[in-house]
């Protein structure tokens, strides 16, 4: 077992789409609601906290845009009548043989937001496309 905490910069992400690789992903997160509650007999003055549902942040994932890649945008375009593609999504953190040492599972994925970076003719950047999905929880597995 090592001493040092895991890196964050060598990922990959299966998605269902091209096999292209992602400058960042955020949004890995989950908490619990808050129920208050206080019985009317009660002798306490304050309310008593009890865990509700959870919930899942939504995930970004920003990448380069390539000419003749259009995945994401076919994705978002999938929406008919209420009903969406839904994909299951694995983000896998690597270690230097490129092996996955903790990999999350995110279940029912879809596409809420896709957006670009500005165009300005006066900076020299890459163009990112940025999109963001929601899903239906994730699994997280130490390999």
């Amino acid at each position: 077992m090592s001493n040092y905490p895991l890196v964050n910069f060598h990922f990959r992400v299966d998605w269902g789409g091209t096999r292209i690789g992602f400058s960042e992903v955020s949004g890995l997160s989950v908490e619990h609601e808050i129920i208050e509650y206080r019985d009317g007999i009660s002798t306490d003055y304050n309310t008593i906290k009890m865990p509700g549902m959870r919930k899942y942040s939504n995930i970004i994932f920003k990448r380069g845009t390539f000419r003749r890649d259009n995945d994401f945008f076919s994705w978002m375009n999938s929406f008919s009548l209420g009903h969406i593609e839904r994909r299951d999504i694995t983000i896998a953190l690597l270690n230097e043989e490129h092996e996955p040492v903790m990999v999350w599972k995110v279940k029912n994925s879809w596409p809420i937001s896709l957006k670009y970076t500005e165009l300005n003719a006066m900076k020299s950047e890459i163009l990112i496309e940025r999109l963001e999905i929601t899903h239906e929880g994730f699994n997280v597995n130490d390999v």
